[in-house]
């Protein structure tokens, strides 16, 4: 009798662990603590350099380890990739900073600025002519044509910027709004003096065009200026809690691997279309993630500087919560 129950006994105490075993995985499963709010989303795209850490984490699986999968939807400037993202096409958004903090003064749309892109590092973002071109120093900037991306984004801004730097009036300038990548036609046939231009286009404008720098657009007032970052609407960022983390913890370790250049040229040929010469000889930007609000706080108040808005943005209540990767 004593010997059945002591069987009884080891058996029950066999099970035990096997049932803790299978009670956390329910836990772990039924929790929904890792589960995302919406699996697959959409990030509307420039076609630079910048989005080496984004390309980064899809072809690595970073994404994949948050529960994520990432489309990506190109569009032809930063304004563009905003209204797609503000109009619900897409879920967040590359852009320049300049645009979202616009569309915020406006009223035009509630931005959350959701992870940190690019600053701009030295030569990666100049202002360039061509030997034809009668542009051959700063000065000669005034008056002339200059090929931006589009009006306010982060090419008209800093060459604005740098200009006032060095006395030009950006008054007197004509602005010739155009996607990047026909610039370095438009300086070759003559159709524009000078263009602001950053990487890849401007190695490739250097190559294809004779191109060379005028001016760094990243010097003076605007050196380590904060380019370009991901976005979404207040709204959005609401709604996905859980998404908006784990996009943000998958960029984040994304970016700290993306300073082994030598994972990056390979994307920035596959995804930007570059040839190998052209990436190994570009300048990278500054690849960042984690938002700091003293930081980006330099691109409205260059904004107020420049006239472009009347009133002070606040860049710490435009900062979604950040998430780390723990």
């Amino acid at each position: 009798m004593l010997q059945r129950a002591s069987t009884r006994r080891l058996a029950v105490l066999a099970l035990i662990p096997v049932l803790l075993l299978s009670g956390c995985s329910r836990l772990k499963g039924s929790s929904g603590a890792g589960a995302v709010e919406k699996p697959s989303i959409k990030v509307a795209i420039l076609t630079t350099v910048d989005l080496a850490p984004l390309w980064l984490a899809q072809e690595g699986g970073y994404f994949k380890a948050e529960g994520l999968e990432v489309q990506t939807d190109v569009g032809a400037s930063g304004q563009e990739t905003l209204s797609r993202m503000t109009s619900g096409q897409d879920d967040l958004a590359l852009s320049t900073y300049t645009l979202f903090f616009l569309a915020k003064s406006s009223g035009s749309a509630d931005i959350k600025l959701v992870t940190d892109g690019t600053s701009a590092s030295p030569r990666s973002n100049e202002v360039v002519t061509v030997p034809n071109s009668p542009v051959k120093t700063v000065d000669d900037l005034e008056g002339k044509r200059i090929a931006i991306s589009s009006k306010n984004a982060a090419s008209d801004v800093l060459t604005r910027s740098v200009m006032r730097d060095h006395g030009v009036d950006p008054g007197k300038v004509q602005w010739v709004p155009m996607p990047l990548p026909e610039m370095s036609a438009a300086l070759a046939q003559g159709r524009v003096d000078a263009a602001y231009q950053p990487e890849p286009f401007l190695t490739q404008a250097a190559r294809t065009a004779g191109a060379y720098p005028v001016i760094d657009a990243a010097s003076g007032s605007t050196q380590n200026f904060p380019l370009t970052g991901y976005a979404a609407t207040a709204k959005w960022v609401q709604d996905h809690p859980k998404t908006l983390a784990a996009f943000q913890r998958a960029m984040l370790n994304a970016t700290r691997a993306a300073v082994d250049r030598a994972r990056i040229e390979p994307l920035v040929v596959r995804n930007a279309r570059v040839d190998q010469d052209i990436a190994s000889l570009m300048v990278m930007p500054a690849f960042g993630s984690t938002l700091d609000a003293r930081r980006i706080q330099r691109v409205p108040d260059l904004l107020q500087q420049l006239g472009v808005v009347q009133t002070r943005i606040d860049a710490s209540s435009m900062i979604a919560p950040q998430t780390g990767s723990g």
